[in-house]
């Protein structure tokens, strides 16, 4: 199963809650623990949401481009003229 589609099955699943919601709180009524599951049901849609806005393969269907960091070792020049952190300059001596 592709990203995208176990995104609109988990949106499908979340929409289906929410019915249910709907559908219990009318047995049951607007009570405080029915506001909370109709509160928690509505994170869930609006996280859902955000997931699918995000994620990268969901709107292009190909994967994030991949950075390449060479093994070659750092230049030497990097390094000089710097503090050690936490141990101080090299030519300074702590008090």
């Amino acid at each position: 199963m592709t990203l995208q589609d176990e995104l609109t099955a988990a949106r499908r699943c979340i929409d289906d809650l929410v019915r249910r919601v709907d559908r219990l709180e009318q047995e049951v009524g607007s009570g405080l623990e029915i506001r909370r599951v109709r509160t928690d049901a509505n994170h869930l849609r609006e996280s859902i949401a955000l997931l699918i806005e995000s994620a990268p393969q969901a709107r292009t269907g190909s994967p994030p481009e991949m950075v390449i960091i060479p093994d070659d070792p750092y230049k030497s020049s990097l390094w000089t003229d710097t503090d050690d952190e936490g141990i101080g300059h090299r030519d300074h001596h702590a008090p």
